[in-house]
C-alpha cells in the first residue's frame, strides 16, 4: 500500500518553486472552433491563429516548448488559459500550434512540455 500511494505522489502535478524548467508528459489534445473570440481565463481572447496553451497552474505568460514524442515536431506557445480539466491531458492548444506538431484528426498527442520562460505570479 505504502508503495502504491509513492507511486501516486510521483504522478501527481502539484508544483512548488520556480516554473523554469518544469518539465511534464502527457496528452495534448486542441481548442474547438466554438471558443474563437472568447475570453481565456487571463482575459485575452482565444484566436484560433495564435500559439497559444491552457494549463491548470503554470502562470499565465509563460513560454512553453511543447513536444509531440511520436514524431519529434515541437511548437512554442504562450499560457493564456486555465485547462484542461480532463483526466490525463496536460495541456490544451491552439488549433495552430496543434496542428504544427500534430494532425487535428488525431484529436490527441502525447507530448512532454518544458517552461522555457517563467512568467512572474
Amino acid at each position: 500500500m505504502l508503495l502504491a500511494s509513492l507511486a501516486l505522489s510521483g504522478c501527481s502535478s502539484t508544483h512548488s518553486g520556480s516554473w523554469q524548467g518544469f518539465t511534464e508528459s502527457g496528452q495534448a489534445s486542441f481548442y474547438g472552433d466554438k471558443h474563437q473570440n472568447k475570453k481565456t481565463a487571463s482575459g485575452e481572447r482565444y484566436n484560433h491563429k495564435l500559439k497559444t496553451a491552457a494549463h491548470k497552474e503554470i502562470p499565465f505568460g509563460s513560454v512553453v516548448k511543447v513536444t509531440n514524442l511520436k514524431n519529434g515536431k515541437t511548437v512554442v506557445v504562450k499560457v493564456n488559459d486555465r485547462g484542461p480539466f480532463v483526466r490525463g491531458r496536460i495541456i490544451d492548444l491552439s488549433k495552430s500550434a496543434f496542428s504544427s506538431i500534430g494532425n487535428t484528426s488525431a484529436g490527441l498527442l502525447d507530448v512532454k512540455i518544458e517552461v522555457i520562460q517563467a512568467a512572474s505570479q
